[in-house]
């Protein structure tokens, strides 16, 4: 039975998330919006449309939820196009490159919008690893709903036994346990405070990450 590997993007693959939460700062300035940094943090992970919804809910917006996400999605791949100060998170390239070699199955699974998924993997040469693509357009239910990954693995017929997550915010982790896999949780800073305690491992850098220690996590 063939392994794979889940990866997570915001967060995981690129450091985003300080300009995916500039951007809708931003845009909550605009709308005369205030909301704590905490509680914008608690979206982390989840899809615009679960972000957008509470905040048209909670303040009585007159503008629809599909214009709030295309007003923060215009802004941010404006942004991500001209910001040089976006980066690949230090040995991720590595990781994938390894696990590639060794025969998994890599698939990405993020709540971006394909088209910022397809701007990324290109940007930074991955493109050639990953055996499929799931973005937050193909799901109905947010993370932590474990909708996505269950789609991911299903992408590549692999059984949820035996594929590993990686990601960096409470509602990816959740949504990864909640779909019967294991997950390594990544400690990005940038990400908030995040409680990854119930991932299998939690790490801080990709360098603490084997991928003898990621087969010994699928026993399948």
């Amino acid at each position: 039975m063939s392994l794979c590997a889940i990866f997570d993007m915001d967060g995981v693959i690129i450091d985003s998330e300080p300009l995916h939460m500039m951007c809708e700062r931003e845009i909550f300035k605009m709308l005369g919006v205030h909301i704590t940094k905490d509680e914008h943090h608690s979206f982390t992970g989840a899809n615009d449309e679960a972000l957008w919804s509470m905040i048209k809910n909670k303040y009585d917006l007159p503008l629809k939820v599909t214009d709030l996400i295309n007003l923060k999605r215009t802004k941010y791949m404006d942004s991500l196009k001209n910001d040089d100060l976006i980066e690949i998170i230090p040995n991720i390239h590595e990781l994938i490159f390894n696990l590639y070699s060794r025969g998994f199955l890599i698939v990405l699974a993020s709540s971006s919008p394909k088209a910022q998924i397809d701007y990324v993997l290109r940007k930074f040469n991955l493109e050639a690893y990953f055996h499929g693509r799931i973005s937050g357009d193909d799901v109905e239910s947010s993370k932590p709903n474990p909708e996505i990954f269950l789609i991911a693995a299903k992408l590549v017929n692999a059984k949820p036994n035996c594929c590993v997550v990686i990601e960096d915010s409470f509602n990816g982790v959740m949504a990864a346990k909640s779909a019967g896999m294991k997950c390594v949780g990544f400690k990005n800073p940038n990400s908030g405070n995040q409680n990854l305690q119930s991932a299998d491992i939690i790490i801080s850098s990709f360098t603490e990450l084997s991928i003898s220690k990621i087969e010994g996590l699928l026993m399948c």
